[in-house]
């Protein structure tokens, strides 16, 4: 299990009980809410997740590498920097749901901000922290500072606005490799469309989308329009090179002759939390899907040209 893969489940895990916890609202809405109530709940299920994700991750991630004493890595240049770009998406959304949550449960804004984005950090760090004592890995600043900076994308705006002008979102879709890839493509990124969705760093995309309404408030446009900036790469197949050798310094993969180049977009977009609804869940489900950013057509910069794609995911 790779670790942006287990930091994703791990965010799943968190956003599947934030939907559990906010179905307990909306049971009886017309009672008045017991915020001391919610707040237990809430505090209580993040700790148990967050105990219960440690020890997968001791299972499945730890168990067979051997314990060591705590120190660094750079892996500022792997991946051409799409990991550490999912680390800060993966940051600012832990950040936004957990605020949302204690917001629900009564807690102020400011200080849910502070709890949320504190919480959120402290998860994250933690998992740093762990692969510093891990022989296999070690602490990556450069993950952490994207940690911090998911973080800060949250916490700034909810200082500044009272509310996200600019959120982090997440696209992936399936590629197809010629026969003479595909066997390093599933050993680096698994076989099952799932795992490829969440592993396949060619196949992922991140954007900053910026709601158009909230920074010109006296236009007609609508409340939902968003524009998105992107970032995603291609042609990688390992983290700074296209080679790969056995422990033995066995030379067993090489395709540098693969051009390993960056990817930007600008698409439009749609920022579901500015739907105008009254109903609880489905303002908790848009608030959850809004981490997703939908496929939609886009100029992409890439290799010195420009190109109109009918549809980017």
């Amino acid at each position: 299990m790779s670790k942006p893969l287990s930091i994703l489940l791990i965010f799943l895990s968190l956003s599947g009980a934030a939907q559990d916890t906010a179905s307990v609202a909306a049971i009886n809405p017309a009672s008045p809410p017991d915020y001391h109530k919610r707040r237990w709940i809430i505090g209580g299920t993040s700790a148990a997740v967050t105990a219960g994700t440690f020890v997968l991750l001791q299972e499945a991630w730890y168990k067979d590498y051997p314990r060591s004493s705590f120190h660094s890595f750079d892996d500022a240049s792997e991946w051409l920097q799409v990991d550490k770009v999912g680390h800060a998406w993966t940051a600012y959304s832990i950040s936004r749901e957990l605020t949302s949550l204690w917001q629900w449960a009564g807690v102020p804004r400011h200080n849910a901000m502070l709890l949320g984005t504190g919480t959120s950090l402290a998860f994250l760090l933690s998992i740093e922290y762990l692969d510093g004592r891990s022989a296999e890995w070690g602490w990556s600043w450069a993950d952490a500072g994207a940690d911090i900076g998911g973080a800060a994308l949250f916490a700034v705006q909810e200082l500044a606005w009272k509310e996200q002008r600019l959120s982090l979102k997440f696209s992936a879709h399936h590629t197809s490799y010629e026969p003479s890839l595909r066997s390093r493509a599933k050993e680096l990124f698994g076989s099952s469309l799932p795992e490829r969705l969440l592993k396949d760093y060619n196949a992922q995309t991140y954007w900053l989308s910026m709601n158009l309404r909230s920074f010109f408030p006296r236009s007609a446009l609508p409340a939902w329009l968003n524009i998105s900036a992107g970032y995603g790469a291609a042609g990688m197949f390992g983290g700074r090179e296209n080679l790969a050798y056995d422990k033995n310094g066995v030379l067993l993969f090489d395709r540098r002759d693969i051009q390993r180049y960056r990817q930007w977009y600008l698409a439009p977009d749609i920022d579901l939390t500015r739907i105008p609804t009254r109903n609880k869940l489905l303002q908790r489900a848009f608030s959850m899907i809004s981490i997703l950013k939908f496929p939609a057509p886009a100029l992409e910069f890439s290799s010195g040209k420009v190109r109109l794609k009918a549809i980017v995911f």
